[in-house]
């Protein structure tokens, strides 16, 4: 009998780093009966990649309202998985990195005795506040997790030192790859589609001709994290003003994620009007394939995002991240990744020295990604089938 594999995600991120591994469970019938549950946390991101990757939702939880709190999201995820999890009784609950989601997925199947699988686990900055919540998220999941999916080496470390048996730590590389090498393929194989990208792109504000006739470079530029909020966003934006100012020739793109906490400071560091500067354009949050297309043009990713960490080096792009720790030290260590805080002059700095240190631009933009071939979920479903849970 197919044993019953239940995956719970409800943001954008996880949907894009667990398509993957459902698309090829669901090639596998005859050893699993695969069961998508997806909360609703980031509930228009949401429904965007999984149109992209053709996925629907047996069970839906529909959790968001606005407004709500973290407090409101674990409080809903926790009492509505209880209901689907005694209806489905899956042999495994698999969860995704560390959002509040996952978190509070692991313990409802841990309250019903159901195994957690913990795919991206392992990665840590052992500082519970930076980020925050996130840190803590993993940590807790860690601890509830019966299988543990580490992406490298140095995520396998962690959990040891954690205490965590060893038999249940499994290297695989990280599922984002699979993704981002997945959308690489389509968007080759289809023409049709990036013209319609390049329409979807102009209808936001940009004028998709910069990429293709004058060879400009761009800065793609990304921000959403919660520490970050208040003065940080307000420096982010104000190294950004006068970086676009300094560097005329150069494009700065900036898909601005829907929380009011982000666009309050682009507001009030460049006005009401985000139309005015020539080379620097607001919009709206672009779906995964329009982001992936933008990053293979992209020459600097300038980014306070984890996944982007991973995914960004995998294209050759250098990666400045707007955090002052990362859980994803082997990107710093490996050189395709700095960090640069938030720091108004970290930042400009940090921008600039890409942009005019050929030498330095080429040790980033060459240096090994980390996190693996694009083959992590095959890794995982031999684990799935080979393994007692």
């Amino acid at each position: 009998m197919p044993r019953k594999i239940m995956l719970v995600f409800g943001t954008r991120p996880e949907a894009i780093k667990v398509a993957p591994l459902i698309l090829q469970l669901q090639q596998h019938k005859e050893d699993f009966e695969t069961i998508v549950c997806t909360t609703g946390q980031h509930r228009d991101m949401l429904r965007s990649v999984m149109d992209v990757f053709g996925l629907t939702a047996d069970y839906d939880l529909d959790i968001m309202q606005q407004g709500q709190d973290l407090y409101d999201v674990t409080c809903r995820v926790l009492m509505r998985m209880r209901e689907v999890l005694k209806e489905a009784q899956p042999d495994i609950v698999l969860v995704h990195g560390d959002t509040t989601t996952s978190t509070a997925a692991a313990l409802a199947a841990f309250y019903q005795h159901i195994p957690v699988g913990h795919i991206e686990a392992g990665l840590r900055t052992h500082d519970i506040y930076s980020p925050w919540p996130e840190e803590l998220n993993r940590q807790l999941t860690g601890r509830i997790a019966h299988l543990h999916f580490a992406p490298t080496a140095k995520s396998k470390e962690y959990l040891l030192a954690e205490n965590i048996d060893e038999t249940q730590i499994f290297v695989t590389g990280n599922t984002v790859i699979d993704a981002l090498q997945w959308v690489r393929r389509y968007l080759g194989d289809n023409p049709t589609f990036k013209q319609n990208l390049h329409r979807e792109l102009c209808s936001l504000g940009y004028d998709t001709q910069r990429l293709i006739d004058t060879g400009r470079r761009m800065v793609l530029i990304t921000g959403h994290r919660r520490e970050n909020f208040g003065d940080g966003f307000i420096q982010i934006c104000s190294a950004i003003r006068d970086l676009r100012a300094r560097y005329p020739e150069v494009d700065f793109i900036y898909p601005m994620h829907l929380n009011p906490n982000v666009r309050q400071p682009i507001h009030e560091v460049f006005g009401e009007d985000l139309s005015v500067y020539p080379n620097l354009f607001f919009l709206e949050p672009l779906e995964y394939m329009g982001f992936v297309y933008l990053m293979q043009y992209a020459d600097i990713v300038l980014t306070d995002s984890g996944g982007i960490q991973e995914e960004a080096p995998g294209l050759g792009k250098p990666v400045l991240v707007m955090r002052d720790t990362t859980e994803r030290p082997e990107a710093v260590e490996s050189g395709t990744v700095r960090l640069v805080g938030t720091d108004y002059d970290c930042i400009v700095k940090g921008v600039s020295d890409l942009l005019e240190d050929a030498e330095l631009y080429a040790r980033m933009s060459q240096a090994v990604n980390p996190y693996g071939d694009g083959h992590a979920s095959e890794r995982i479903i031999e684990v799935l089938r080979t393994s007692s849970y």
